[in-house]
């Protein structure tokens, strides 16, 4: 089936009970057993499954193309739960440019346990290659970047990654954060990546209302080490942001052509006002990795940040004189949000690490919403009246 169709239908049957066309909403706790070690059904206890999760992880497997799913109750929970596939020493060689949550994730959580993080200098497969040690047992990427956009080509990366083996003998898992482009616009598994994960908060639940987290594996091995820690952390979703993301995923691929189709036009508009110093957008034929776009990727999210001139007073004048475009941490939901990585989603890292990778105090990143691109433009336009 293609994309849509697996979208609307993948999980969400009708329910055998009723005739529900849409998943019921489970809320209990637990399920009665027949006897000792006899279950009436599938289920035993919600931690472990539940009917509504059990159907969104049906779900999301399907529209990553992959095996298994698993969901969890946060994108940051999702994350926890790969790193737990590592040993107190290991190495994880992770790109530029990472979600600052993610940053703040390795950097002062997983320290205390001598996880060492290993950042090449660019993207390009090699340099990333060329960052791996004895030590290295996750690659953690993400295409496009967290916020200035970078790609990097997950394809060749992944086949570079076949030739090396660390010092236990095996090779470093290729981990891709998939929460910007959604499984709508990239598909990692089918690149070669050995994990996905997604804050399912953005663009797969797309209302900004629910928080919750996925990882999706072909590996039969992995999967069970996964499902064992989701079981035993118990970080999961609740029955009700199941059934939020799952009419979620029934319309994400049109919400995110909606989510395409502006951002070019926001974006346009940037690169055209004199108050505005560099846009960062991968859809212009100029965008250094736009070639990589065109391989990897069916479409664009509707991510792009900017540069406008001046300092952070100008930044605050800016936020100050928009009306309908709001300020706000996240992306993905159907109102546009605009946000300053410097202070809200990036403020874990350091001023030098900031500077080192452009996250300067006059960078801006937009989520264009799925509103009328006119509106959103002049709003804009007034704003930056500066």
């Amino acid at each position: 089936m293609k994309f849509s169709t697996i979208a609307v239908h993948a999980g969400q049957r009708p329910d055998p009970y009723t005739g529900a066309v849409c998943v019921p909403v489970s809320l209990t706790s637990t399920f009665a057993m027949d006897g000792i070690g006899q279950l009436r059904g599938e289920f035993e206890y919600a931690r472990s499954d539940n009917p509504s999760r059990h159907a969104l992880e049906i779900s999301i497997a399907a529209i990553e193309f992959g095996k298994h799913a698993l969901a969890f109750a946060s994108g940051q929970a999702a994350s926890t739960a790969v790193l737990d596939l590592l040993q107190p020493n290991d190495e994880i060689v992770a790109t530029p440019n990472i979600y600052g949550g993610s940053y703040r994730l390795f950097h002062k959580v997983y320290n205390k346990y001598n996880i060492k993080i290993n950042t090449p200098n660019n993207t390009t497969p090699l340099a990333i290659y060329n960052a791996l040690t004895p030590k290295t047992t996750l690659v953690w990427g993400e295409s496009p970047s967290n916020p200035l956009l970078d790609l990097f080509d997950i394809a060749e990366t992944a086949e570079r990654l076949k030739n090396f083996r660390n010092e236990k003998g095996e090779k470093p898992l290729l981990v891709i954060d998939n929460t910007f482009p959604s499984p709508a616009f990239q598909n990692p598994l089918l690149l070669g990546a050995d994990i996905v994960t997604h804050s399912c908060t953005k663009y797969i639940g797309g209302h900004s209302d629910v928080i919750a987290g996925a990882i999706v594996v072909n590996d039969d091995e992995i999967y069970e080490k996964l499902k064992f820690y989701q079981n035993a952390a118990g970080a999961v979703p609740g029955p009700l942001n199941c059934f939020l993301l799952q009419r979620g995923i029934r319309t994400l691929p049109l919400r995110m052509k909606k989510h395409e189709e502006n951002a070019y036009k926001i974006a346009d508009f940037l690169r055209n006002n004199p108050a505005v110093e560099k846009v960062f957008f991968p859809g212009f034929e100029d965008f250094p990795q736009h070639e990589l776009v065109k391989k990897q990727m069916s479409g664009l999210p509707g991510m792009i940040s900017f540069k406008i001139r001046g300092n952070i007073d100008n930044v605050k004048k800016f936020f100050a004189g928009l009306k309908l475009i709001i300020l706000a941490e996240s992306l993905g939901g159907p109102e546009t949000l605009i946000c300053h990585p410097a202070t809200m989603t990036h403020a874990a890292l350091p001023d030098s690490e900031k500077e080192k990778l452009g996250i300067s105090d006059n960078l801006i990143r937009l989520s264009a919403g799925i509103e009328d691109a006119e509106d959103l433009i002049n709003d804009l336009k007034d704003a930056l009246k500066l």
